[in-house]
Parts: structure tokens; sequence; C-alpha cells
């Protein structure tokens, strides 16, 4: 049986990545920060990405045939920039430098970068190739991860994905999704948001962590994928389905508080290259993800 350690394996996408890859068969050992401890059975061992040494310790130990990195500060708005940069880029580096150190060398890592590096692009919909223009700090963040992480292409076998927005039960109400469907869920007569008409690329968790493992699966090294639907909804869009699905109605009051600087308007990705390299994965319809958070206790 194949060992996957997932880093972040407490978070969103952990928990469900480690579902997928059981379901597939493998034997999953999590790892997740120290501040984390106690907060999910998903995580076998407990060490920060700062920690070099505790990196070196936990991957001698477990030798993993496959690495997925997820552990990152993944929300924009998140409000300490100096974690931010820390995290994401020297935590990541701090991975790789430990995987190389424990002398055993997986057969496949897979990084989490993310779609908003590409900003406020001028073309749609983004393939690969779109020049970057990060428009805050955790997209720069994430950007720099990415040139870190290319330093190490000839010597790991490194695949970086960068997913678009995606949902899906469980995920924290300071995402936007989610808050409109925990509104929903309480009936609450009022919700305030901010820009409405930004229009997202949104696809299902449970569709992204099966990109995920079938990239690990793949022979595809030293590449980078977006993971996306290549479709595009506004959050109008996503409200009027909400009062479909759930048969409730509330008003919507804009705060322009709640309005980013810097706002990415329109982000749509393109699949073709993951459809032509790995092969295409039937999407799960949004509207079929609202329904299922709409009616999950979590």
């Amino acid at each position: 049986m194949a060992t996957a350690l997932i880093t972040g394996v407490n978070g969103f996408t952990g928990r469900y990545l480690a579902e997928e890859l059981r379901s597939a068969g493998y034997d999953v050992v999590g790892m997740g920060s120290k501040s984390s401890q106690g907060s999910s059975l998903n995580a076998s061992y407990h060490c920060d990405l700062l920690d070099r040494d505790g990196l070196v310790k936990v991957l001698s130990q477990v030798r993993p045939d496959i690495i997925v990195h997820l552990a990152a500060i993944a929300f924009v708005a998140h409000g300490d920039v100096d974690a931010i940069y820390r995290t994401n880029v020297v935590g990541t580096r701090n991975l790789l430098e430990a995987i190389v150190k424990s002398g055993h060398i997986p057969r496949s890592i897979l990084i989490a970068s993310s779609a908003n590096i590409y900003g406020n692009a001028l073309v749609e919909p983004i393939t690969e190739q779109v020049v970057a223009a990060p428009a805050n700090d955790y997209a720069v963040s994430k950007l720099s991860m990415e040139y870190m992480a290319k330093l190490w292409f000839e010597q790991l076998p490194i695949t970086i994905v960068r997913p678009f927005n995606y949902t899906g039960a469980g995920q924290s109400i300071n995402f936007l999704i989610p808050k409109i469907v925990d509104h929903f869920k309480r009936r609450a007569k009022t919700i305030e948001l901010g820009n409405i008409n930004v229009i997202r690329d949104f696809s299902d968790v449970r569709s992204v962590v099966r990109c995920y493992r079938l990239l690990l699966e793949s022979n595809i090294r030293s590449d980078v994928f977006n993971v996306c639907s290549g479709k595009g909804h506004s959050l109008l869009d996503v409200l009027q389905m909400m009062r479909e699905i759930s048969g409730h109605e509330l008003d919507v009051q804009i705060n322009p508080a709640f309005v980013r600087a810097n706002e990415v308007h329109r982000l749509i990705g393109s699949r073709e290259k993951f459809d032509h390299v790995v092969g295409p994965v039937t999407d799960i319809p949004l509207r079929e993800t609202l329904s299922w958070m709409l009616n999950s206790p979590l």
C-alpha cells in the first residue's frame, strides 16, 4: 500500500483529499501544525513548516510515496501579512529542503498554488501561459512560492496546481459561498455582502481533490496546471440559485466595508491543458454543490 503524506490535512481541502486518497487505496498520513493539535484525527504528526529539523524528522519516519503540500494561509484577507509570506514561501521551501535531507525522494510531489496569481487578467479563459499579475499579498506569496519551488524541479518530482475558487460542505464561513449558504440555512432575513457582481470559476471540492489524485498518479513532472471548471458565475447567480434551492428570500445589503481594495473582478480558468494531458474529469454542477452544502450538517 502506497503512503501519502498530506500537509495541512486538518484544513478544508486536506480532509476531502484524505478521503479521496484512502478510497483509492492509499495509506494516508497527515501532518498539521502544532497549533491545530487535537483538532482532527487526520493528523498523525504535528509540525510547523518553520520547524526545519522537525520536518526532516517527520519525513525520515514516514518515507512517503507521494506528498501533497496544502498547508498555507489561504484566506486572501488574512490580517498578518508577515505570516502569509513566512508560511506560504519560507514554509514551502523548508518542506522541499527537508524532503531532500530526509534521504527519501517520493515519486510525486504536488504543491497547491492559487489562481489568484493571475489577478485581473485581460484574457478569458485564463490559461497557464497568461502572465501573472497578482493583486494582493496572498497572490504575491503564492507566485513567489512557485518561483522558489521551480528551483527544485531538477531535484524533486514536483507538480504545481493553480486551483480556481472551489467550495463544499464544511468550508469556513469566512469564505463567500459558505457565508451565503449559512444565511439561507438559518433562514436569515438579510445578508451583508461586498461586490456581488464579481465573477468566479467555482468548482466542487470533491472534483478538485479528484484532479489532485489524478495528477499525483500521472507521470507528469515539473509542470503547472490550472484546476477549474471553465465556467463563470457571479455572486448574483449564486444568490438566485440559493433562493430557488431553499425556497427562502433574503434581502441583500451592500456593505462598502466588505468591498476589497484591488478586487479581482473576473477569474475564469481554462482547463484545456489538464484535460489534454491527464484526461477530462466530470464536473459537479454548482447548483448540486450548493444543495449539498445547504443540506449538510457540516
